[in-house]
């Protein structure tokens, strides 16, 4: 998960959460003015099911139709104080990149890399190095740079008509609810837990109000402020509410934004890509100072998802 290397301490005393957003700033782009240009079969993206911030690579990804170009390697649910690592795969190791842990791929181009060992992250597979972990400009590039690669069809996830407005949007989003569940979780005070608390809920007011005659948060078409926003909104009963303390109400007793919620799980290229029982085994065994015990609790029963929605209602003719 996003600047989260270390398994067990991830409350600062005293302290309010604070997101540590410095990331390798490489892109991969058309003219390769980076150094790493748009190839197809070079790169390999590697995420965590269990991660939000990957989970909306793994989604654009879909969407765009890049798994023919772009391969993809997955980590397992948890990590210890060095990384993320392949347990999922035959003897423990990516069959692509022949590693252990994604921490190899870091060390190997950065050899005293100094910040968290983070997904999604690109490597580069003919040298084996990171090329990027900058998670927001990884799923924009993907839209924006590959765009000779996607399926044909496929959504314009950055619309230019309404571009400017989605960008305030998406701050709004990433400042008071996919970080804002973050900084209740971490909180080291409870002033700090409480100011957090009430951010949040006043951006989930917000959306549910926002969503109320519009299918999806710019309109009638799916973007990427709505990928940005579902990859918290899946995580939110099975883990933020209780573990993290946002606990107000559930997801579910929000008509319109559990309603929006099950309209993207039920779309394709979003609810395959959510496995409930990673995500819970993560938060829950990772996060050892809020939850010691490691217990994972079994509910909530994830078949609520594909319950009706009646969304479609509102989409224009």
């Amino acid at each position: 998960m996003a600047s989260e290397q270390k398994m067990g301490s991830y409350v600062e005393p005293n302290k309010e959460f604070d997101r540590d957003m410095n990331y390798i700033p490489d892109r991969i782009t058309r003219d390769g003015r980076d150094g790493w240009p748009v190839e197809p079969d070079r790169y390999r993206l590697v995420v965590a099911r269990a991660c939000p911030w990957a989970n909306r690579a793994i989604i654009v990804r879909l969407l765009l139709g890049l798994e023919d170009v772009i391969s993809i390697g997955y980590c397992g649910p948890t990590h210890d104080e060095r990384s993320w690592t392949f347990d999922l795969d035959p003897g423990g190791r990516d069959p692509v990149l022949g590693i252990e842990r994604i921490q190899e791929a870091y060390l190997k181009r950065f050899p005293d890399y100094p910040r968290g060992i983070t997904v999604p992250v690109i490597v580069d597979v003919p040298t084996g190095q990171v090329v990027t972990n900058d998670f927001p400009w990884i799923t924009h590039d993907f839209s924006t740079e590959w765009t000779q690669f996607h399926r044909e069809g496929a959504p314009d996830l950055w619309p230019a008509d309404v571009r400017d407005e989605m960008e305030v949007v998406m701050k709004r989003i990433f400042t008071e609810i996919n970080n804002g569940v973050y900084r209740c979780g971490f909180a080291g005070t409870q002033e700090a837990y409480e100011s957090a608390y009430d951010r949040l809920w006043d951006a989930m007011d917000w959306l549910e109000e926002r969503l109320a005659g519009q299918r999806y948060l710019m309109g009638d078409s799916i973007t990427e402020a709505d990928v940005r926003l579902f990859t918290t909104l899946a995580r939110f009963d099975a883990v933020y509410h209780g573990h993290f303390k946002c606990n107000r109400n559930k997801l579910t007793e929000m008509p319109v934004l559990w309603a929006y919620a099950r309209d993207l799980f039920q779309t394709p290229g979003f609810g395959e890509t959510i496995d409930f029982d990673q995500i819970k085994k993560h938060y829950y065994v990772v996060h050892t100072d809020i939850n010691p015990t490691q217990i994972v609790p079994k509910g909530p029963e994830p078949e609520v998802w594909l319950t009706p929605h009646g969304r479609e209602s509102l989409t224009a003719s």
